[in-house]
């Protein structure tokens, strides 16, 4: 019983340290949400964001990468709080705004085909 308990203990502990992320973490997900923004604005084709996906977890094995796109996701969602999903201007003019700013053109240079 007390065994079961430890590999409990320890698998939750384990579980609880992939939610939280370091400063390198954090910066990959916040260039993995400007990819995002870009693929939603129609900038990338299908191989540019397959590649730009890559090129930002590519250091991470499978399971890290999970929890940065998973964050990347949780941000890009942030970005869209408040905005009605029937207001596609408003939705693209907010995408655009984060694209065009510091937070995407200091970590994630636009490499996009139109």
């Amino acid at each position: 019983m007390r065994l079961l308990v430890t590999a409990l203990l320890l698998i939750t502990s384990i579980q609880v340290q992939a939610l939280a992320l370091g400063p390198d973490d954090f910066a990959a997900a916040k260039r993995l949400s400007c990819v995002l923004a870009q693929d939603s604005l129609g900038y990338l084709s299908e191989d540019d964001y397959a590649a730009l996906t890559d090129e930002v977890l590519e250091e991470y094995d499978a399971a890290d990468g999970d929890v940065i796109y998973a964050k990347a996701l949780g941000y890009f969602d942030g970005l869209m709080f408040g905005i009605p999903e029937q207001d596609a201007a408003g939705i693209q003019s907010r995408l655009r705004s984060f694209v065009d700013s510091q937070a995407c053109t200091r970590v994630t240079g636009v490499s996009f085909t139109l």
